[in-house]
């Protein structure tokens, strides 16, 4: 059951901090039509993820280049019209062993660089907000661990089945975007403080779904039955609104299960847990009041 269904009287106070924070923040994490290239890089995983697909594109252009190379050579100075008698030799083993030993060294060399970074994102440091991401056909669910809240993950539009209406417009407007994130934005986002260990935890409730955001640098496939990690800190001064997708086919609408991540300063992300906590009627607001006071 969606959350906008089940907690009707709760969803205007919700959504309206939501809102909030769309408009204050800035839009950094999203594709853009006619560039090339990765989006900004708002972790340190993405930061070494970019490094190395740059070491990596020196590294395989030197390769092309030798082979290229190397083929004209052969062309030139071994066709028919310089050779008309063929040679008769079949083997030359200084080749075969340098064209064994070779790449061999050369992929030791990339998994010299590539490891450090897989082991990175692999081993999981101590987290200081816990988030649980189900899958689901076709949405996603949210569950901060550590302080109750849940909820459910629209993209704004699915409503009217999936497509851009004026009254879906008016949704976008209404929730700090535009028609331009139309298909990117959703109902409710993740919220998280820059400079804390984010880590979550990805599971399936249905098929096999993948939760990522190209900005972070994680990717994560939501198994069912299975619960897998993946981590992020995302820089302070990187503030602002991110979008993923599920990246793994499953099923009718597939592409319409978006992914919202709101990045937002430690007091901003506690004020946002304050006032979410009373909107699920987690605690009671008047009584927090009263406490501030």
């Amino acid at each position: 059951m969606r959350l906008s269904t089940f907690l009707t009287g709760l969803g205007a106070t919700f959504g309206a901090a939501g809102s909030a924070l769309a408009q204050d923040l800035q839009i950094i994490g999203q594709p853009t039509d006619g560039l090339m290239g990765f989006q900004p890089q708002a972790t340190g995983i993405m930061q070494d993820l970019v490094w190395l697909d740059n070491f990596l594109l020196v590294i395989i252009s030197i390769i092309t280049l030798f082979v290229v190379g190397l083929l004209l050579y052969v062309i030139l100075r071994f066709n028919k019209r310089v050779h008309p008698e063929p040679k008769t030799f079949t083997h030359n083993t200084p080749i075969e062993v340098a064209w064994t030993v070779v790449p061999i060294v050369i992929l030791v060399f990339i998994g010299a660089f590539s490891l450090p970074v897989l082991f990175k994102e692999q081993i999981i440091p101590e987290g200081d907000v816990f988030i649980k991401a189900t899958g689901y056909q076709w949405y996603w669910g949210y569950e901060y661990v550590d302080e109750g809240i849940e909820f459910e993950s629209y993209m704004i539009g699915s409503d009217a089945g999936n497509m851009l209406t004026p009254e879906v417009s008016e949704e976008l407007v209404a929730a700090g975007y535009t028609d331009r994130q139309f298909l990117l934005a959703t109902d409710t986002s993740i919220v998280i403080p820059t400079g804390k260990v984010v880590v979550v935890q990805v599971t399936g409730a249905d098929v096999i779904h993948s939760w990522t955001i190209p900005a972070f640098g994680v990717k994560q496939d939501a198994v069912p039955g299975r619960l897998a990690e993946l981590w992020f800190e995302v820089d302070e001064g990187m503030e602002g609104i991110y979008f993923g997708q599920c990246s793994e086919l499953c099923g009718l609408s597939h592409a319409y299960m978006p992914i919202n991540v709101k990045a937002v300063t430690e007091a901003d992300y506690e004020a946002w847990l304050a006032e979410t906590k009373v909107a699920q009627g987690i605690v009671d607001g008047s009584v927090q009041v009263a406490a501030a006071e």
